[in-house]
């Protein structure tokens, strides 16, 4: 999957209401646009798409003040937010997923029960655990990577993502289970959102020379 399309509906839900700008803001203070395809570019162009395929509905709420389109909100309408919850479900299940939809994942996992994020997590370490026992299959860790020459080095980078991926995996279940973070249902989340007016200090414009 592409992470652009959760973190753009993710985003816009969180805001009930949300104009381009507002999106793209939330997006660059979380630093989406260091750890993802979530350009200025390609989220309006997301915005637009998923308008069309009926999984947002736009507001035109504002004449531009620059003679320019009408101002823009977007709001999610049933059938988006069920696309948003089924790829919230997949970006945290799925082993096979890039690190980057996994972050974007992380990013909205409070918004799931506290039972439902557990048991996604664990299902994600058991596609790791299965992935590692097919390369497995054909490598032995312990005879090292030099028995099948240079190309040993890719199924040695294979296994030891994997054992790293359930390490931090459950990591986070142990935290979870212990009672870290607010899920759905158990009061009011934490807020990941800037106000209108408030100035985002992540923005990539505003960073000093030299800071990535």
């Amino acid at each position: 999957m592409s992470p652009i399309r959760l973190l753009v509906l993710g985003a816009v839900r969180q805001h009930g209401r949300a104009h381009g700008y507002q999106v793209r803001n939330d997006l660059e203070y979380w630093g989406a646009h260091e750890w993802s395809s979530a350009k200025p570019g390609s989220i309006y162009h997301a915005l637009k798409q998923m308008t069309k395929q009926g999984l947002l509905i736009a507001h035109e709420i504002a004449p531009s003040t620059a003679g320019g389109p009408p101002r823009v909100e977007y709001e999610l309408n049933e059938q988006g937010t069920a696309e948003y919850f089924r790829l919230l479900r997949d970006a945290l299940s799925s082993h096979e997923q890039k690190s980057d939809d996994l972050s974007a994942g992380l990013g909205f996992i409070v918004d799931l029960p506290r039972g439902e994020a557990i048991a996604l997590l664990k299902e994600r370490v058991s596609g790791l655990e299965q992935w590692r026992s097919a390369v497995t299959g054909y490598y032995t860790p312990e005879a090292g990577p030099e028995q099948l020459g240079h190309i040993g080095e890719i199924m040695n980078l294979w296994v030891h993502s994997a054992d790293a991926g359930v390490r931090w995996t459950r990591g986070l279940i142990e935290r979870i289970e212990g009672g870290a973070y607010t899920f759905a249902g158990e009061g009011d989340p934490f807020v990941g959102v800037l106000a209108d007016d408030e100035p985002n200090p992540f923005a990539p414009e505003r960073q000093p020379k030299g800071v990535h």
